[in-house]
């Protein structure tokens, strides 16, 4: 009988996921499965109890809660010397990496999905000794994207980034980086800046023409616009995917290192969650390093075979 370690987060999101729990638990078992489950205390709980179910003999790792318990999930399978599939059902506000994996937004379909699918291996991020499944950020509007009222989102759409955005505009501080990648170094003054590997950021920003698995991440960099009808224009485009803004530098990598050349420190985001405020950043990408249950490999942003 294969055995499941299934970590929840009760509080994820709208705590919507204790109304089905019940009924996930059922499913797995009438497909054979042992299930174990914990309830997360904390971030590093949960860090220790992934690390707890790749090295006590269980076969899948499944973690229902947002993006935030996937990444803290991450870092303790990342640490391990035995990596076990990881089954994800999404039970948070914006649950970006579910949609790159095409994971269904119904929890309960969800778990049927980790029944019924295979394991893909997927690149994963590494930040300054640390992991991240999606992406990592730093600056202007790493607060509006997981600040803005989920309320306002529903109602005005990209709208609700760009209001709250313009708000800031006149108190947005540009920082000097250094930015090195391959045989590239730019320095310049940047806003926002974030390095991705996902189909969306904040459920709002929509990424295209990348892979989960080919060991290359996406690094987008804002300069700070002139006013806000420039902002307006930079926002737009950056929704839209339109990548050649003026004030926007894209490019493709596996290792990049991103250096604060101001006076003042500044923080960054992993996976939504606090990422630290380090001068000097590296973040490289371990390419195919953690296996995915996913249904429908070949319809999903994979290389193909």
């Amino acid at each position: 009988m294969e055995k499941i370690f299934f970590i929840v987060n009760l509080v994820a999101g709208k705590a919507a996921i204790s109304k089905k729990l019940g009924e996930i638990i059922d499913e797995f078992a009438k497909s054979g499965y042992e299930v174990t489950v914990h309830t997360t205390q904390s971030s590093e709980d949960a860090v220790e109890k992934a690390v707890y179910a790749c090295e006590n003999g269980f076969d899948k790792l499944v973690i229902a809660g947002g993006d935030g318990t996937l990444s803290q999930c991450l870092q303790g399978v990342m640490g391990s010397d035995r990596k076990i599939q990881i089954g994800y059902i999404p039970a948070g506000s914006t649950n970006d990496f579910a949609k790159s994996l095409g994971i269904p937004t119904d929890q309960l379909k969800a778990a049927e999905a980790i029944i019924d699918g295979e394991p893909v291996l997927c690149d994963v991020g590494g930040f300054n000794g640390r992991y991240f499944s999606y992406v990592a950020a730093f600056g202007a509007f790493t607060n509006i994207t997981y600040e803005t009222s989920q309320k306002v989102k529903n109602v005005l759409g990209h709208a609700a980034y760009i209001a709250d955005g313009a708000k800031e505009i006149g108190n947005i501080k540009a920082k000097p980086m250094r930015i090195e990648y391959d045989d590239m170094v730019i320095e310049d003054d940047f806003i926002y800046g974030m390095v991705t590997n996902t189909s969306s950021v904040a459920g709002m920003i929509k990424m295209k023409d990348f892979l989960l698995d080919d060991g290359v991440f996406e690094v987008t960099l804002i300069r700070k616009p002139k006013n806000p009808a420039d902002f307006g224009k930079t926002a737009f485009s950056l929704f839209r995917n339109d990548l050649t803004d003026k004030n926007i530098v894209f490019f493709r990598t596996d290792n990049v290192t991103i250096t604060n050349l101001s006076d003042e420190p500044f923080s960054w985001t992993r996976d939504g969650e606090y990422g630290g405020e380090e001068i000097v950043n590296h973040i490289c990408c371990h390419k195919k390093a953690v296996p995915f249950i996913v249904c429908g490999k070949e319809n999903l942003p994979f290389e193909k075979e």
